[in-house]
């Protein structure tokens, strides 16, 4: 295949997905692309008429940190000729952008400027969810309270005060679980917000500190039995007994200890539901990476993942196939926001699974040194071995 010379470069930026525009060192706009045209709207007309000074105001809107701003990146993509992160805040979210430098075949330096289109997907699906749920729930609980309204006016003939209670336990089980399942699904709309708007960076930048692990997980496991953690219709059982927690004293994160509650949280919930009740699940860290930092383990001996369905794993409102996974209730997101959260606090997350055998969650997080700077909170660099 020989490649067309005379193929329109207009074309090409407007075949892709991000948008496009390019300034020269004059600070013109002299070229966008259609996907630009769509985020930008009408601001576009006013970056045409006055350059980068007009795209600068819009893209510095609700930037507060010098570092954040495009004016900052474009300077340091100009003097190193590498790309450059920054954000720009439209339509109530926060946008990742680049800034580049690309040279003309004259030397002349232009300023590329990439705009990621929102993804809403996850939101709308989210929204869907929620909307079902509380529409579910409000008919059913409205149902069920009418039922203990009606069976205390009016028991059965020769019912038992003991055997009406059980009655009306069942249909308060009932309102209980409708109950449970939103405020639930309210606490991952929440998080998943944060992610949408840029709020969660902010947030861990402020509640990042230095963490005893050890200590940290211990007051965890104590406070299990204070939370609903698995969904009440779920056969309850002492999960508080089956954890038990190898973590070495030492250990030291850099890290939100609310996010870690999170995390922990979602992945103990995942290996209580999806395994047998008389299973153990180990709760195990180490240091690694020439002390730079943690690695935290959360292993169960449970159905496990098919190697077919790896993939679906982290991915927002995926739930695998198996019987044993779809039998227990589940919104398929927890996952999806662990990912994030971790990566958000410059960690990575990852898993090993084998079908009827177990899976192994691990993620890893800086580790504090006393003799050394914290990374900067600002820093958006993650652990990449």
């Amino acid at each position: 295949m020989v490649f067309d010379k005379q193929l329109n470069y207009q074309s090409v930026l407007d075949g892709m997905g991000q948008g496009i525009l390019i300034f020269d060192d004059e600070d013109h706009l002299v070229m966008e692309n259609l996907a630009a045209r769509s985020l930008l709207g009408a601001d576009l007309k006013l970056i045409r008429a006055n350059g980068w000074s007009a795209a600068s105001a819009l893209f510095n809107t609700r930037t507060n940190a010098t570092s954040d701003t495009s004016d900052t990146a474009r300077k340091k993509a100009l003097e190193s000729a590498r790309p450059v992160r920054f954000r720009i805040y439209r339509s109530g979210e926060y946008i990742p952008c680049w800034a580049s430098t690309v040279y003309a075949t004259s030397g002349e330096a232009f300023t590329m400027i990439t705009l990621e289109l929102p993804d809403w997907s996850a939101m709308t699906d989210l929204l869907d969810h929620f909307r079902d749920e509380v529409e579910h729930a409000a008919t059913a609980t409205m149902g069920h309270t009418k039922l203990i309204t009606n069976t205390l006016k009016s028991p059965k003939k020769g019912e038992t005060t003991e055997q009406l209670g059980k009655r009306v336990s069942g249909f308060v089980t009932l309102i209980t679980t409708h109950m449970h399942r939103q405020e639930r699904l309210m606490k991952l709309f929440n998080r998943l917000e944060l992610i949408r708007t840029g709020k969660l960076a902010e947030l861990i930048r402020s509640d990042r500190r230095k963490l005893n692990l050890a200590n940290f997980v211990e007051d965890f496991i104590e406070g299990l039995p204070e939370l609903t953690l698995i969904d009440p219709e779920t056969e309850q059982q002492d999960y508080r007994a089956r954890i038990t927690a190898t973590i070495p004293d030492d250990l030291v994160v850099y890290a939100s200890p609310g996010r870690v509650a999170d995390i922990l949280h979602d992945l103990l919930r995942n290996a209580i539901m999806y395994s047998m009740k008389a299973t153990p699940i180990m709760i195990m860290a180490s240091s690694s990476s020439g002390n730079q930092s943690v690695q935290i383990d959360v292993v169960d001996e449970g159905y496990g993942v098919r190697a077919k369905e790896f993939e679906r794993v982290f991915a927002p409102f995926e739930r695998a196939r198996q019987p044993q996974i779809i039998g227990e209730f589940g919104y398929g997101l927890s996952l999806y926001l662990c990912k994030q959260e971790v990566e958000a606090m410059s960690g990575k997350i990852w898993f090993e699974s084998e079908e009827n055998v177990g899976t192994t969650f691990s993620f890893k997080l800086p580790q504090w040194r006393d003799d050394v700077t914290q990374p900067s909170r600002s820093s958006s660099s993650t652990i990449n071995d």
